[in-house]
């Protein structure tokens, strides 16, 4: 039998114990614990720019920053998806963090071409559409929300007496139809997407409304009235007409939804094409069903009730003139929550077409917000020779932000420059030579350091926001 251990002067018993040697250590663990947490498992960020508004948000007029939440873990065990936002380091200054969406991922050629995404294996290939994952594409919508102050507002078409249209709300009474916008056509405006509390806020008119925007989507719900015939959506696009159909409760039992795509009668032969759903299909009289109808990449589709009932691919367009009508035939109906938003429209500068080549294990990055963004469409470096010390590059930046030169000095103008590293150098204009400017629009992979997860941050109770959503 063993005998017990004698309490030690403290009142204790066992080993001596050392208190601060026990806080030291506990802090030392904390301290590589968090390390190890920032540097491999997770890590938070701060949007400092607007690059990707309205997806994240980094505005000086707002005040608003994103805080997110970024995953380091995944991209040890696999490579970065296409339309996955990442945070990477900038490969014309590894200094800095960047944060894009994935466009493109080699080997493949890429290009934007009247506002979409394009891509191809070779040029053995033909060009196909890139189309985002659904969840994808529900984050990028910008909610053009008609009838707000602001933001332009639906017409009541002549013959429609008995109609009323208000924000999101539509009262159909009798035969009619309502057009958005009331005049003109959709186009890129810079605050679309915005949350209405601050929109008005937003000063910055970068490249707005400088293209014609395709790819809409309406959504709301309608209830129809008994003696409803049918509902549609209208979609125009140039010459193109197409027609979202539903059936309404005073239609024929046989009637069915369907899709229609027509082109003008000036066009004579031009392609048309029409799908319907394969059973009889009528809107209840007095309940509110869901609907949504959408021209994206190409492909017509039609939902109900959240779910895809219909879709219909159709042949690119190059003009791009669009709005967009409701129609109601027949005793008539109820809309409620009608939103029609836009897709984004991707721009490279001047240029209505970019092209790249993307080797293998590296990347071409976007920013969500096409019209003020540094991202791979205008990445180039500058390179200068200096004596004593060779070839230096580093990120051009225009409007005197890199390279920085120094007037009106008395040994004749200083250049100012930051490099690939993030170093500054300067030295007499004179001194040095400037060789020939490249293009380098490509991320390597092991610049990538995680996938931005979700915004957690701000909360803002005078704006009525709360920036807390998944990251898509």
């Amino acid at each position: 039998m063993n005998a017990p251990e004698k309490p030690d002067s403290r009142g204790g018993s066992g080993e001596r114990k050392h208190p601060w040697r026990d806080n030291i250590e506990a802090i030392t663990m904390a301290i590589i614990m968090a390390v190890m947490l920032k540097y491999f498992v997770v890590e938070a960020y701060k949007i400092p720019t607007g690059s990707m508004q309205p997806t994240l948000m980094g505005n000086t007029e707002t005040q608003i920053f994103d805080r997110i939440l970024v995953d380091k873990f995944s991209f040890h065990y696999r490579d970065p998806k296409r339309f996955e936002v990442v945070v990477f380091k900038y490969p014309l200054d590894v200094s800095k963090n960047f944060i894009k969406r994935i466009a493109g991922v080699g080997p493949e050629e890429l290009k934007v071409e009247n506002g979409d995404l394009w891509r191809r294996a070779d040029g053995s290939e033909p060009w196909s559409i890139l189309r985002r994952p659904r969840p994808v594409q529900e984050s990028v919508w910008k909610p053009l929300h008609p009838g707000e102050p602001g933001s332009k507002s639906w017409k009541v078409l002549a013959g429609a007496e008995g109609w009323q249209a208000a924000s999101d709300t539509i009262t159909a009474r009798g035969s009619g139809s309502v057009r958005f916008p009331q005049s003109g056509l959709i186009t890129d405006q810079y605050r679309d997407g915005y949350p209405l509390s601050i929109r008005d806020k937003i000063v910055r008119r970068v490249g707005s409304a400088a293209h014609m925007v395709g790819d809409l989507r309406v959504s709301g719900e309608v209830r129809a009235l008994a003696g409803c015939e049918s509902f549609s959506v209208q979609l125009r696009e140039g010459d193109r007409r197409y027609s979202f159909h539903l059936p309404g409760p005073a239609a024929a039992p046989d009637a069915r939804p369907s899709i229609r795509f027509e082109r003008s009668t000036a066009l004579r032969g031009g392609p048309n094409g029409v799908v319907e759903l394969p059973e009889a299909w009528r809107l209840p009289a007095g309940r509110s069903i869901t609907f949504a109808a959408q021209n994206l990449d190409d492909m017509l589709a039609l939902e109900l009730d959240g779910e895809v009932a219909l879709e219909l691919e159709v042949p690119p367009a190059t003009d791009q003139s669009s709005f967009l009508f409701l129609h109601v035939e027949g005793e008539g109906a109820d809309l409620a929550d009608v939103q029609v938003a836009r897709d984004i429209y991707y721009i490279s500068d001047n240029r209505k077409i970019s092209r790249w080549k993307i080797p293998a294990g590296h990347y071409v990055m976007l920013g969500d917000n096409t019209q003020d963004s540094s991202d791979s469409r205008e990445w180039t470096w500058r390179s200068y020779d200096l004596p004593g010390t060779g070839v230096v590059r580093g990120n051009l930046r225009l409007n005197e932000e890199n390279p920085h030169t120094v007037k009106g000095l008395p040994g004749g103008p200083e250049v100012w420059f930051r490099d690939e590293w993030g170093e500054r150098h300067h030295w007499k204009a004179a001194d040095a030579r400037q060789l020939d400017d490249t293009e380098a629009p490509l991320v390597p992979r092991r610049l990538i350091t995680g996938r931005a997860v979700v915004v957690f941050w701000p909360l803002k109770w005078n704006l009525g926001l709360w920036r807390l959503r998944w990251i898509r």
